[in-house]
């Protein structure tokens, strides 16, 4: 399989910078469903770091679709590339996933991120800057709100309702389980919001939080405890 490389730029050298390339690259978003091939894998990922330490450990897991079982995953340590600085969180995370993404042996063709897409100040989350930086389906699921507003969903799995943020729609609050805290989702790239949810619904059959990410999140601390990747 040839390595997934970065079609557009991923670094930047100062806030400025960063704050330039996401008004360009945010035009690059496709807010529509655009998979190309039917979704047979599916990826999460998770970044991993101790606040007192340079170093930055990516997790990039690989379920089966159909039947949730890992079928590769990478890990990557890195010197951070960014300070951390919010909302431009993107920057300090997406060059080590890339070098974790790079390892991979299957492709995926759908990416989970522990993260928002257009649910962020600048519309342009984590998931957008993976999915545009990869140019594939990417969607957001978050445990917390960044930016915008939204009532309760309903206590069953699968309510949800819309996060907004001066009028517009960037998300869903979606119950993954009866009675649980919802999730916040939204869409990075070649993906609609409608099915942004349904993915998250599918690929969360028993815990809130998406099997991929649960995957990945696990193998990112397991490779900071231990320090070596």
């Amino acid at each position: 399989m040839p390595a997934l490389t970065p079609r557009v730029a991923v670094s930047a050298r100062s806030v400025a910078e960063a704050r330039a390339l996401k008004e360009r690259l945010r035009a690059r978003v496709i807010a529509r469903d655009a998979f190309g091939r039917r979704v047979r894998f599916v990826a999460g990922t998770d970044v991993s770091f101790d606040r007192l330490a340079p170093t930055l450990f990516a997790a990039v897991v690989v379920l089966d679709a159909r039947t949730l079982a890992v079928v590769d995953n990478a890990v990557a340590e890195t010197p951070a590339p960014f300070p951390y600085v919010p909302g431009f969180l993107s920057f300090r995370e997406i060059p080590p996933l890339l070098a974790a993404f790079a390892q991979l042996r299957i492709a995926p063709d759908l990416i989970v991120c522990d993260g928002h897409g257009r649910a962020h100040p600048r519309r342009f989350g984590l998931a957008c800057h993976l999915g545009v930086a990869l140019d594939l389906p990417t969607l957001g699921c978050a445990k917390s709100v960044l930016i915008g507003e939204c009532a309760a969903p309903r206590r069953e799995r699968g309510s949800f309702t819309p996060l907004c943020d001066g009028g517009r729609t960037l998300g869903s609050a979606l119950r993954t389980r009866a009675g649980v805290t919802p999730v916040f989702v939204s869409a990075g790239h070649r993906i609609s919001l409608a099915s942004a949810r349904r993915w998250v619904l599918r690929l969360s059959p028993t815990h809130r939080i998406t099997e991929p990410i649960r995957a990945a999140h696990e193998l990112s601390n397991r490779a900071r405890r231990s320090g070596v990747s």
